[in-house]
């Protein structure tokens, strides 16, 4: 038994916000139709790294336990048979531009005439209201838009790219399948679907620590900082000897105290310049410089060592192939290997949060283009009635 078994989930999306909130619910039991576009699929198939097999390795990663249907929603044929398949459906997930899916006959509304239980989660750049509604937005957008880009980076220099160019996708996916977990939850007890409406810019908005509430009430920003943080010192990356990079954090007095334990200079818990967190945030190049210069004289490894055994938060800023490797993420299977359609096998990242009754899984990687004819879906789901009805919601009157 997994958590989301018999949910049954149209992933009408592209790219990676709806697909990826899509991919959570697959991963934990839930039944994922994605629907492409007829003969050329999704464009993700074509966007990143190509495999040997000719999709992209991130089709494949985030692809997790979905089945494809070929249908083109902009036909008539085709909105008709989306509107039959989601009235025997959960959940729709759609990323259009607002307005889109209503212009073709398939906005939520009229899909809940034929499902009052149906759940909708809509993604677009802006959301569906405001001046902005009808702008097109990607994730880097998103995160110009909010502030995160302004904070990436030197100061004085071009802003940089958070790491990742997809992190507004995927922090608005985790949000989208949390948004469908709640509105499935009230359902329980109303039997009333409803739509989570999500921008590409609120879930890393809401990522912004204390910076909105700061400028709120003293109208004062935040420079971008580069590797510092605004809160605490020392908290930055320091050079090895061996030319690795060393992240050290410490966010209170007490772990400073344990740090110059581990450095072998107790006397610094007493330097004015470093007894509390006020006075290193006051001479924060001073106390960086003491502890670049310790770091500076050691092998990463060991600095770690010292660190940890001290018990201060500490690792070497690993590369993807480091963290691979890491003993820590084998053993916790962090990456996983997972089958694929063509009966060969990938190693992805793992499947989270782990759950210890329920865990998720993957089944398989990279569904196969139309692998499921769209009329044999459609007739299956009428013959086989949804089975994520909890008995108490049969007391509900829907017209209520």
């Amino acid at each position: 038994m997994r958590p989301l078994d018999g949910l049954r989930v149209i992933d009408a999306a592209t790219i990676v916000a709806g697909p990826f909130a899509a991919s959570i619910l697959g991963e934990f039991g839930a039944e994922v139709i994605k629907v492409e576009q007829p003969s050329v699929g999704d464009p993700m198939r074509r966007l990143g790294t190509q495999s040997p097999g000719g999709d992209t390795y991130w089709w494949f990663s985030e692809t997790r336990n979905k089945r494809s249907v070929e249908l083109d929603l902009r036909t008539n044929d085709g909105a008709a048979a989306f509107r039959a398949l989601a009235s025997n459906a959960d959940i729709v997930i759609e990323n259009y531009r607002t307005g889109t899916m209503d212009a073709w006959g398939l906005g939520f509304e009229r899909l809940r005439e034929g499902n009052q239980r149906l759940i909708q989660l809509s993604l677009s750049g802006f959301g569906r209201t405001g001046p902005l509604a009808q702008a097109a937005g990607v994730a880097r957008i998103a995160e110009a838009f909010c502030g995160m880009t302004d904070l990436t980076g030197i100061e004085g220099e071009q802003p940089g790219l958070s790491g990742s160019a997809a992190l507004a996708d995927y922090v608005t996916g985790v949000y989208g399948a949390l948004g469908i977990m709640l509105a499935v939850e009230y359902r329980h007890t109303s039997g009333r679907g409803q739509l989570v409406d999500l921008a590409l810019y609120d879930g890393v908005a809401r990522f912004l620590d204390e910076l909105v509430p700061v400028f709120a009430a003293t109208g004062v920003g935040r420079a971008r900082m580069g590797a510092e943080t605004h809160r605490s010192v020392p908290h930055s990356n320091y050079l090895a000897n061996d030319h690795r990079w060393v992240t050290i954090a410490c966010t209170n007095d007490r772990m400073f105290d344990r740090l110059t334990e581990a450095m072998g200079r107790p006397e610094l818990m007493h330097d004015q310049r470093c007894a509390t967190n006020e006075q290193r945030l006051a001479h924060r190049n001073e106390v960086n410089g003491i502890v670049a210069d310790w770091v500076a004289g050691l092998p990463a490894a060991t600095v770690v060592a010292r660190a940890e055994a001290a018990g201060v938060p500490c690792s070497i800023v690993n590369t993807v192939a480091d963290f691979c490797a890491h003993e820590q993420v084998v053993v916790r299977q962090s990456i996983i290997a997972a089958p694929t359609n063509d009966g060969g096998e990938m190693q992805v990242a793992g499947v989270v949060p782990r759950l210890d009754e329920t865990p998720g899984s993957v089944q398989r990687l990279g569904a196969t283009l139309g692998e499921e004819p769209i009329a044999d879906l459609i007739a299956r789901w009428a013959d086989q009635l949804p089975t994520t009805r909890r008995p108490e919601e049969s007391h509900v009157a829907i017209d209520e």
